[in-house]
């Protein structure tokens, strides 16, 4: 029997579970089932669990790379494993020739630490997957592994953030947080490149047009695409046609059909059930078919229309119409199947004119293939001409959705053409990040038992900032961010209408005092460990959302712009800037010329 667990199931349960062959039987696991289980892997298992595994039951603290595990070993046996270790998690350089980011995947990197345990069995692997021979003192300390003295400070999801500066700050014994390393930066590296895919398209889109995600299908995997899902709807998406993951995280759903069902009828005669209420219930039309019929020789006698309507494929006719009888409330009609223009947008017209008879008012069409800026225009003017000849108000603005293989360019030059496009359905270039394959989220050690660490490299891209950070986003009067800044832990926070010297990194040429109008610290504690500090409360999805629009609008237009963007500044503060040179010359070993 297969089992399909919800989320609520402790992670190493459904990962015995969630993949077993057999039947399609859906499993709920009720709260007694969680109980037995708990008991029989052991007390410690889900003690102090405060909230619920990650959404894929396939995140455990085996989604690791091996080095992460011989290295804990060679911790332990040099006696550091306990070392008190400072990482960042940050990346280099933002995606698709932008220069702007959204951070996304937080949720679920604290799910995973919330409930980071290792069972027996997991252990018995890693043991037996090492090199050479773990010692019984090391099973022992795996089987204690938690994240009680882990510390987790963040910035929000949904933010939209720049390189260099920390997304995540992870504390706690070495060998702990280096477990954590490999997970963490698969939940962030993919979510936030989609959610930043998104927000593009949507910049380019608009606020007014509706963005559907229709990756499902071409997604990279069941995981790739449950992700995409959640993570374009934070960029900006209105609705996705995946269910799964509108049950999942209460994403709206959209979709209506597919050409398959146009080509499945034949004629009209196969419709059986041909009868429909009126939306008020008051009466019956006890022959729908007849209806639209008659409507359709209306349109096609029609002067305004310029006899332009000749005969349209009858096959398609009874579709539509089946499709109207199954959702009077929510027509849309494909209208590419045969020929758009001479065959879908009339049938479709008919079908919506003989529901509005009964008090029904149709969404509109989808063009899924050809010319979508032409046939868009056409199919306005149509709409338009028959709200006048009927006199039907609002028929002129029947929704137009374009969908087939669009992406960031496509909609870009739609803009350019003009188009009379309300609603765009998008999905491979977007669910599969297509111009950039991954972001490159990177994961450093900065500061071990409070003496700072620094990574050094001929790349001066890939040098780390060492020392544990305060980030904060410095505003203008104008309301935009100007500048982002780090300084050392204990430095004195940026005060308002306070002049501060901002530092590039490393080139010493580029500085500026900025005077700031607001000031907003972007690191906050999400995990607090054993620190007693206040834990920031998870975000609902749609907050999230709504916090990422927020955050591109308060963007500075030039920042964010599809072509030659204005890069934006992350600066370090004067002292950070001396010691991180400081260090940079002590650690770097000095050549010797003979």
């Amino acid at each position: 029997m297969r089992e399909y667990l919800i989320p609520v199931c402790t992670r190493h349960d459904s990962l015995k579970t969630g993949f077993e062959l057999g039947s399609e039987k859906l499993v709920i696991i009720g709260q007694e089932r969680l109980k037995m289980e708990a008991k029989a892997n052991g007390p410690s298992v889900n003690a102090g669990r405060v909230m619920d595994g990650p959404t894929n039951p396939m995140v455990t603290p085996l989604l690791t790379d091996l080095y992460q595990f011989t290295m804990a070993y060679a911790y332990w046996k040099a006696g550091k494993h306990n070392d008190r270790a400072v990482f960042d998690l940050y990346f280099r350089k933002n995606p698709f020739g932008g220069e702007f980011t959204v951070f996304a995947g937080l949720e679920e990197c604290i799910k995973l630490i919330a409930n980071f345990k290792l069972t027996e069995e997991e252990i018995s692997f890693i043991c037996e997957t090492l090199p050479g021979s773990c010692e019984e003192g090391f099973v022992k300390y795996l089987r204690n592994i938690d994240c009680s003295d882990v510390e987790v400070y963040a910035i929000s999801e949904g933010t939209v953030v720049f390189p260099k500066v920390p997304l995540l700050r992870v504390e706690g014994p070495v060998a702990v947080v280096q477990l954590l390393e490999t997970p963490v930066l698969n939940l962030v590296n993919f979510a936030s490149l989609v959610a930043t895919n998104a927000a593009r398209h949507r910049l380019v889109a608009g606020k007014s047009k509706m963005l559907l995600e229709f990756g499902l299908r071409r997604a990279q995997g069941p995981d790739g695409a449950i992700s995409a899902s959640k993570y374009c709807y934070i960029g900006g998406f209105d609705a996705t046609s995946n269910v799964a993951a509108g049950r999942f995280f209460g994403i709206p759903l959209r979709g209506t059909h597919s050409h398959a069902f146009v080509s499945s009828f034949m004629s009209p005669d196969e419709i059986l059930e041909r009868s429909l209420h009126r939306s008020d219930g008051s009466s019956t039309c006890e022959d729908f078919v007849s209806l639209v019929q008659s409507w359709l020789s209306k349109i096609q006698w029609s002067k305004a229309l310029g006899n332009s309507v000749g005969e349209t494929n009858q096959s398609e006719l009874a579709a539509f119409t089946s499709y109207a009888l199954a959702f009077p409330n929510n027509f849309v009609a494909l209208v590419d199947t045969y020929d758009v223009m001479r065959s879908g947008v009339p049938n479709f017209c008919a079908v919506a004119l003989a529901l509005n008879d009964l008090g029904y008012k149709s969404v509109g069409i989808r063009l899924d293939s050809g010319d979508l800026a032409y046939l868009s225009g056409e199919a306005r003017k149509i709409f338009q001409i028959i709200e006048k000849e009927f006199e039907l108000p609002g028929f002129g603005k029947t929704s137009i959705t374009a969908s087939n293989d669009l992406n960031e360019e496509t909609l870009d030059a739609l803009n350019k053409q003009g188009h009379e496009v309300d609603c765009y359905g998008i999905g491979t270039y977007l669910v599969t990040c297509y111009a950039q394959a991954a972001l490159g989220c990177v994961f450093k050690l900065v500061e071990i038992n409070n003496q700072p660490r620094i990574k050094l490299s001929e790349d001066v891209s890939k040098v780390s900032i060492p020392c544990k950070k305060r980030c904060y986003r410095l505003y203008g009067r104008e309301g935009y961010s100007l500048v982002d800044i780090m300084t050392g832990e204990n430095e004195p926070c940026p005060k308002v209408g306070e002049r501060i010297l901002c530092r590039h990194p490393f080139n010493e040429s580029k500085r500026a005092y900025v005077v700031p109008q607001r000031v907003e610290e972007l690191l906050k504690c999400y995990w607090p460990g054993k620190s007693g500090k206040v834990r920031e409360e998870l975000p609902a999805l749609k907050d999230i959302r709504d916090h990422c629009i927020k955050q591109l609008e308060q963007m500075r237009p030039d920042h964010i712009r599809r072509l030659n963007p204005t890069p934006y500044k992350v600066s370090v503060s004067a002292k950070l800037y001396d010691f991180i040179h400081f260090l940079w010359l002590n650690e770097a070993p000095v050549g010797e010329l003979q």
